[in-house]
C-alpha cells in the first residue's frame, strides 16, 4: 500500500502540531513482537527496524523528545534505544505504563503534546489520554477502536517510521540531506 503520508499529516494536523514528546512501545510496534532467548550473556532479544531507528534520530534532532515505555526489561533492549540512540526517555520493566507516563507528565508536559503507539491492551490506558494515538493493524479490536490512526504497516515493519513521518509532515520537519559533493 503506497498511502500519501504527506495528505494523512493534514488530517490530524490540529493534534499533531502541537507534540513535543513522542513514546512508543516497543514489543509489537518497534519490534515484531517476537522474543528470542540469546542465551544467559543476552537473555531475551527482539528485532528492530533501521527506518524506526533512523526516524526516532530526526525527531530527537528536531528537539521533540523521544522514548520507550516497554513491559519488557532485557539488555538488548537497553542497548538499542538507551545506548545505541540516546532516547530521551527509557522506561522498562512495567506492564502498567501509566507509571511512566505520570514521569513524563510530572516533567511538565500536557497529554495533548504526547503521542503514544502502541498495540496491546495495558496500553490503553495511554492511547487514551495522549493528545494523538496510533497503533498496528494486527492490534486487538479493543485497542484499534480507542486510537486516532491505524497505520498501514504491521508491527516491527517500520509502522512507527509511518507515524514519525506523518508528524514530521505535519509539524514541518524536513532533515537536511547533504548533496553528493557537499562538505
Amino acid at each position: 500500500m503506497n498511502l500519501n503520508l504527506k495528505e494523512i499529516s493534514q488530517k490530524y494536523f490540529n493534534k499533531l502540531v502541537n507534540i513535543r514528546v513522542v513514546l512508543f512501545d516497543v514489543d509489537g510496534i518497534l519490534t515484531n513482537g517476537l522474543i528470542s532467548w540469546d542465551g544467559d550473556q543476552v537473555g531475551f532479544n527482539r528485532t528492530t527496524h533501521a527506518q524506526d531507528g533512523f526516524g526516532l534520530k530526526m525527531l530527537m534532532e528536531a528537539g521533540i523528545k523521544v522514548g520507550i515505555i516497554s513491559g519488557g526489561n532485557s539488555l538488548g533492549v537497553k542497548k538499542r534505544f538507551e545506548e545505541n540512540l540516546g532516547l530521551d526517555f527509557i522506561f522498562l520493566g512495567n506492564e502498567d505504563k501509566r507509571d511512566a507516563y505520570r514521569e513524563v507528565l510530572k516533567m511538565g508536559y500536557k497529554d495533548s503534546e504526547i503521542l503514544f503507539m502502541g498495540d496491546e491492551l495495558f496500553d490503553i490506558p495511554l492511547l487514551k489520554r495522549a493528545g494523538f494515538s496510533a497503533t498496528v493493524p494486527n492490534a486487538s479490536i479493543e485497542v484499534r477502536e480507542v486510537v486516532d490512526y491505524i497505520t498501514s504497516r504491521p508491527s516491527g515493519k517500520a509502522c512507527a517510521r509511518e507515524v514519525i513521518d506523518i508528524l514530521r509532515y505535519a509539524k514541518g520537519i524536513i532533515p537536511k540531506i547533504l548533496d553528493f559533493d557537499e562538505i
